[in-house]
């Protein structure tokens, strides 16, 4: 998760957000990790999974979700990314770029 800090701290005066979301964990738990690691963007908490799986299709972690100014999904993808490559600093500076 540092690169995804770094992202987040670097372009939140931009206008990006990024959340975090932990589903089916105890909230408890989900906090005490985030303090733990370091985590900078909000993290939420989908405790029985509902919004996670039945809404977005989310079954198991990490999923992302890129959508833009307008509200539209961009990208999906799951499994880990590499989030510290050139491109995805590209695309992120080129959606935030973008009028809506």
């Amino acid at each position: 998760m540092p690169p995804v800090n770094r992202l987040y701290t670097e372009l939140r005066s931009r206008g990006l957000e990024v959340l975090l979301v932990s589903f089916r964990e105890d909230p408890a738990l989900v906090e005490k990790v985030a303090h733990e690691r370091g985590y900078v963007a909000p993290v939420l908490v989908d405790r029985v999974g509902d919004v996670t799986g039945r809404l977005y299709g989310v079954w198991g972690p990490p999923t992302v979700y890129v959508i833009d100014r307008r509200g539209q999904l961009v990208a999906r993808g799951m499994g880990a990314r590499n989030w510290s490559q050139p491109g995805v600093r590209q695309l992120l500076l080129a959606l935030l770029d973008a009028r809506p």
